[in-house]
């Protein structure tokens, strides 16, 4: 397989010598190899390169601070392309190849699901931003943790939301994902709370180039809200699609579908009034505030903010583990060094040397605090409500 391009720091170091040694277990002084595993291309490449940048700006500072207990580290980075085969291919580079001790920034809960199990199969810890309730349902030993909330809490506050505009009478849309059945569920149950309910839904195949039989099943059920869960590429096929057919009910649709990148793709009057939803960074604290300086945005996407804490949890947890660099040590320390009464830190560097001083630290940073169910899962987030007008966000809340 041809290798993608690689961001490497502070040099290079010699692979083991023999792929039966645990490689990953470096001696000292020998560089921390971590790897990279983000949408470059496919229905999460507006993502991809911002999210390994963050994680590359990271790396950059802690080893211009000197490293992890005096060890450089080495990022190899890969290309998910958004599709689960070309995932477990890079993943078993990452793996057998390059030797790391973890895998961060899965985008894709369809990715993250096949990858997994290469990960606790040879105790590489996994660090994600899927939101699939079933991503940690798997029997992963602890090897994973994700940044993301749970679909199904992701799916909770859609609904509310949904309630809090009166509406009656949803159909959902959806690509065929993971994330897909058990958010149209979760959504038809709060919904019903209210009053309100799921009329009908229709799972697609996003390759396909028209989905016009799909939004005339939608339309003969009269919706006044039509949910678009997909990616962009086919959620801009259906916004256009919904337009000429004349339906003229709200919209709304996962943030990291609906982007500004198609807002200023599609015309004003198909996007017009558009909703949408997503965990919201932490855009008050000094991490946001310097990540958004290296990455030239004031507006930071949350997978980015995630990837960026992502690194910084991994290398926290090594030097927590005195040095050891494994996935077991890895999954052994996480929580040590992001939950409890440690002192608040909110970058990597302040943590390491916190840590150099035998200080307990408890790490939060540009996606908000660090908090994990023993499951893996994030325990709690905010999020941002925007709705498209005139071909650009108006913020409507943070709640």
């Amino acid at each position: 397989m041809t290798m993608t391009r690689r961001a490497l720091f502070g040099g290079t170091a010699a692979l083991a010598a023999s792929p039966f040694i645990p490689a990953r277990a470096c001696a000292q002084g020998e560089a921390i190899k971590l790897g990279t595993l983000t949408p470059l291309t496919g229905g999460g490449g507006n993502y991809g390169p911002s999210m390994r940048k963050a994680m590359e700006w990271v790396v950059a500072q802690v080893n211009a601070a000197g490293g992890v207990l005096g060890r450089r580290v080495q990022l190899a980075s890969e290309d998910d392309q958004t599709n689960p085969d070309a995932g477990v291919r890079a993943a078993r580079k990452l793996i057998d190849v390059d030797r790391v001790a973890a895998i961060m920034g899965t985008w894709a809960s369809g990715v993250t699901t096949a990858v997994a199990p290469l990960c606790w199969e040879s105790k590489t810890f996994l660090t994600t931003v899927s939101g699939a309730d079933s991503i940690t349902l798997l029997p992963h030993q602890g090897y994973l943790i994700r940044t993301q909330p749970t679909g199904h809490l992701q799916a909770t506050k859609l609904a509310e939301f949904l309630l809090t505009q009166k509406v009656k009478r949803v159909f959902v849309l959806s690509a065929q994902t993971p994330y897909a059945l058990p958010v149209q569920k979760r959504v038809a149950e709060v919904l019903a709370t209210g009053g309100s309910g799921v009329v009908g839904g229709v799972v697609y195949d996003r390759e396909k180039t028209t989905f016009r039989s799909e939004i005339d099943q939608a339309l003969k059920t009269k919706p006044d809200m039509i949910f678009v869960n997909g990616y962009t590429p086919d959620v801009t096929v259906v916004l256009k699609e919904l337009f000429k057919a004349g339906y003229n009910g709200g919209k709304v649709a996962p943030a990291f579908a609906v982007n500004q990148k198609l807002l200023s793709a599609l015309p004003i009057e198909v996007t017009e009034g558009t909703y949408t939803w997503a965990p919201s960074p932490s855009p008050d604290s000094d991490a946001y505030k310097r990540l958004s300086k290296a990455l030239g945005t004031d507006d930071i996407d949350p997978y980015s903010c995630q990837t960026h804490d992502h690194v910084s949890l991994v290398l926290l947890a090594i030097a927590h583990a005195k040095g050891e660099a494994t996935g077991t040590a890895i999954r052994d320390h996480v929580r040590k060094i992001s939950q409890g009464s440690g002192v608040k830190v909110e970058s990597a560097v302040e943590g390491l040397k916190l840590l150099g001083q035998g200080k307990a630290v408890n790490y939060e940073g540009a996606s908000g605090p660090c908090d994990f169910t023993e499951m893996g899962d994030i325990m709690d987030t905010k999020f941002r409500y925007e709705q498209a007008e005139k071909g650009k966000f108006k913020l409507l809340k943070i709640a």
